[in-house]
C-alpha cells in the first residue's frame, strides 16, 4: 500500500507517501543508499573544492560572492540526503515533526536560491557592462542586500511546504505507521501556489539569464564591429574584457540549461502529484519520486564542475591542492592587469 487515504467531510482524499514507501525489498534498498552515498560524497568533494578555489583568490569580487553563495546552496540541498536515507530504510516514519516541516523546505529553498543565484550573476555583470565599469572589489552593500533578497524571497515561496507537511498516523497493511506528508487545506492553494512557484521561481529567473545572455552578446558583437577602426591597445583591452564577460556569460548559460534539465523532472512530478490529488485513479509510485530527486541531487555535482571547467585553463583540483594560486579565474573583467602589461612592454 504506498497511498493514503485521510477522511475529509467531502470524501476520501489521495495523499501521495513522497520518500516512504512500503514492504521494499532489501536489495532495493541496498542499491538506493549507493547511489545516494556517491551523489552525496561527490557533491560535498566539488562543491567544497569550488569553495575553496574562490575564497584562495586573492580578491573576492562582488559576481564571485553571489557564486560562493551558489555553492553553498548546493551544500544546503545535499545535506537533506542523510534524512531522505532514513526514510527509505524505514518504514515509520521516526524523524518526528520538525523534520517533516524543514525536509522539503530546504530541498524547494536551495532550489530557488541556486537558479537566483545564477540570475544575480548575470544581472550583476550585464549592469556592469553596460555602464562599462570595471569592478576589482567586493562591493559590500550590493551583495549583502542581494544575498538577502535572494535568501528572504526563497524562503518566503517555499514557506507552505514548511507549513503544511505534516506526520499523521495511519494504518497501513494492518501495521500504524507515522507518515510524512503534505497536507493543503484546500486544492485551490495547492494550485495557485504551484503556479506561482514555477513561475516566480523558475521561469522568471531563467528568463533573466537567457536575456542577460543575449544582450551581452550583442553588446559583444557590436564592440568587435567598432574594434575595427580602434588603436592596437584599445582593440587588445577590449578585446579581452569582452571575451572574459562573453566566457562567464556563456558558463551561467549552460549552468542554467543544465539546472532546467535537472530540475524540471521535479516540478513535473510535483504537477503529477497534484493530478493525482484530483483523480483517484492516477497512482504514482514514491520509487519513481525518489530516482526522480536522486537525479535532481545530482544538479548539486554538475555545478560546480561545469563552472570550473568553464571558466580555468587549469585543472581546477591542481588550482585547490597545488596552491596555484597565479591562475586568474576571476568572473570579474579588470583593467589594471592589461595596462601594466601594455605599460611594461612600451617601456622596453
Amino acid at each position: 500500500m504506498e497511498q493514503l487515504f485521510i477522511s475529509y467531510k467531502n470524501g476520501n482524499h489521495t495523499h501521495f507517501t513522497f520518500f516512504s514507501e512500503f514492504n521494499k525489498p532489501l536489495g532495493v534498498k541496498v542499491v538506493e543508499t549507493i547511489f545516494m552515498t556517491l551523489v552525496f560524497i561527490f557533491s560535498c568533494l566539488a562543491n567544497v573544492c569550488a569553495i575553496v578555489l574562490l575564497i584562495r583568490k586573492k580578491r573576492l569580487v562582488t559576481s564571485n560572492c553571489f557564486v560562493l553563495n551558489l555553492f553553498f546552496s548546493d551544500l544546503l540541498f545535499i545535506s537533506m540526503i542523510p534524512f531522505i536515507l532514513v526514510v527509505r530504510w524505514m518504514e515509520n516514519w521516526i524523524l518526528g515533526d520538525f523534520v517533516c516541516h524543514m525536509l522539503f523546505y530546504i530541498i524547494c529553498l536551495s532550489g530557488c536560491v541556486i537558479l537566483i543565484s545564477l540570475s544575480a550573476v548575470s544581472l550583476e555583470r550585464m549592469i556592469c557592462i553596460m555602464k562599462v565599469t570595471q569592478t576589482t572589489t567586493c562591493n559590500v552593500k550590493v551583495v549583502v542586500l542581494g544575498l538577502l533578497i535572494i535568501w528572504v524571497f526563497s524562503a518566503m515561496t517555499a514557506l507552505p511546504l514548511c507549513l503544511f507537511f505534516k506526520v499523521i498516523k495511519e494504518t497501513v497493511n494492518g501495521k500504524e505507521l507515522m507518515i510524512c506528508t503534505l497536507i493543503w487545506p484546500t486544492v485551490a492553494e495547492e494550485i495557485s501556489w504551484d503556479i506561482s512557484f514555477i513561475l516566480l521561481d523558475f521561469l522568471i529567473p531563467g528568463l533573466s539569464i537567457v536575456v542577460s545572455y543575449t544582450k551581452i552578446y550583442k553588446i559583444t558583437k557590436d564592440m568587435r564591429q567598432r574594434m575595427i577602426s580602434s588603436t592596437a591597445y584599445s582593440e587588445n583591452h577590449q578585446i579581452q574584457v569582452s571575451q572574459r564577460d562573453f566566457k562567464l556569460f556563456r558558463t551561467l548559460f549552460i549552468l542554467m540549461i543544465s539546472f532546467f534539465v535537472m530540475w524540471t523532472p521535479a516540478f513535473i512530478i510535483v504537477l503529477l502529484i497534484l493530478i493525482q490529488n484530483l483523480n483517484d485513479d492516477f497512482n504514482l509510485s514514491p520509487t519513481c519520486f525518489f530516482w526522480i530527486f536522486l537525479f535532481t541531487f545530482c544538479n548539486s555535482i554538475v555545478n560546480p564542475i561545469l563552472y570550473n571547467i568553464n571558466l580555468c585553463r587549469q585543472k581546477w583540483w591542481q588550482i585547490v591542492f597545488c596552491c596555484n594560486s597565479e591562475e586568474n579565474t576571476d568572473t570579474e573583467t579588470t583593467t589594471k592587469k592589461n595596462e601594466n602589461q601594455n605599460g611594461t612592454g612600451e617601456s622596453k
